[in-house]
């Protein structure tokens, strides 16, 4: 791979943070519940909502009860490979197959809804939906079996929602943070301080997107690589520079599958664990090898590393790719890994 392109900065301390709070696991089904009391043992009056989050590559449900402090509070979350992206980026139209494995998921979502009685439920549509000529066909899949329709959002919509979701767990941090989501098709940009954001983007650079315009060799070849790393470094400039992270952002904080699933390699888990991955941080250092050593493996290998999702393993180096690319030219030295995300934001906001 090419020698490092970085801009000199201060560095930032490479630490694990000790506060530890639950994830969502890159898996089919997590169901936590928790007893909805005060530190004083008094019973908080709750609203229980769901939040759907329908990606490029996944189809993600939370259904979550929000307490009198505005904190979300798990009763179950999922997540499906669904792939619903897969051949837009060339096609430019959402596939039936794709269509068919998606409408297969909110089906089992919806009456999973319906059983633990949420009072609102929100579906928020992403990349996949902004790109294709045939979205029309998915809004009408969903209400069919939703009974509602997905919000279409924005990516600056779809970035602030991110950034929502990701704070609300995040330790205090006096200055302002970077955060990126790497998603299948898309990745949002956002930088702020405290909850507020101050700017974002959403570019056209993900996961699947990369893995199908450049690396279709398995394990990619160096051009392939080389192309792709060419592509990934003028959108993430673009990115950066319409966020202005150089300016002022002296934390940086990653979300979703990609950055989730590096950090659970990087840590050498013997099995994806959430609670170890939230809130862990990685060092340039360790996000390059993982880069290096999962562009250098085959599917197979990519898939019997134990922290990989069988869905992720055959985009896993496109995304990796953009993380360790948004770290090279931001300078950043670190990056603090949260497992709360864009689903978060949702479902506060339902």
């Amino acid at each position: 791979m090419p020698a490092r392109p970085r801009r000199p900065r201060a560095r930032s301390r490479a630490r694990r943070e000790p506060d530890r709070r639950r994830g969502h696991r890159d898996a089919a089904r997590v169901v936590a519940e928790r007893k909805l009391r005060t530190p004083r043992g008094e019973r908080m009056s709750t609203r229980r909502v769901a939040g759907i989050d329908c990606g490029t590559n996944s189809i993600r449900l939370l259904i979550a009860d929000i307490g009198d402090d505005g904190r979300l509070r798990d009763v179950v979350r999922r997540m499906e490979v669904v792939r619903l992206g897969e051949g837009v980026d060339r096609t430019g139209r959402l596939a039936d197959a794709a269509l068919e494995r998606t409408r297969t998921a909110l089906a089992d979502y919806t009456a999973q809804i319906r059983r633990e009685g949420a009072e609102a439920v929100r579906m928020v549509a992403t990349s996949a939906s902004r790109d294709a000529a045939n979205a029309d066909d998915f809004t009408a899949m969903v209400e069919t079996v939703l009974g509602q329709a997905p919000e279409v959002i924005t990516g600056d919509e779809e970035a602030r929602l991110s950034f929502t979701g990701a704070v609300a767990t995040l330790p205090a941090h006096a200055g302002q943070r970077m955060l990126i989501d790497i998603g299948g098709g898309s990745t949002e940009f956002v930088r702020g301080t405290g909850s507020e954001v101050l700017a974002a983007i959403s570019m056209d650079v993900g996961c699947v997107r990369m893995t199908e315009r450049h690396l279709r060799s398995d394990p990619p070849r160096p051009d392939e690589i080389d192309a792709a790393v060419a592509d990934v470094t003028a959108l993430v400039d673009r990115g950066l520079a319409v966020a202005d992270a150089d300016r002022d952002a002296t934390e940086l904080v990653a979300v979703a599958g990609t950055a989730t699933t590096i950090a659970g390699i990087a840590l050498g888990l013997p099995a994806y664990d959430a609670d170890a991955i939230d809130g862990s941080r990685l060092s340039y250092e360790q996000v390059a090898k993982v880069t290096a050593d999962l562009a250098a493996a085959d599917h197979a290998a990519r898939l019997a590393i134990p922290v990989m999702h069988p869905g992720r393993a055959d985009v896993i180096v496109g995304g990796a790719l953009v993380l360790r690319t948004v770290m090279e030219r931001s300078g950043i030295d670190s990056v603090l890994i949260s497992e709360h995300d864009i689903l978060d934001g949702i479902a506060l906001s339902a």
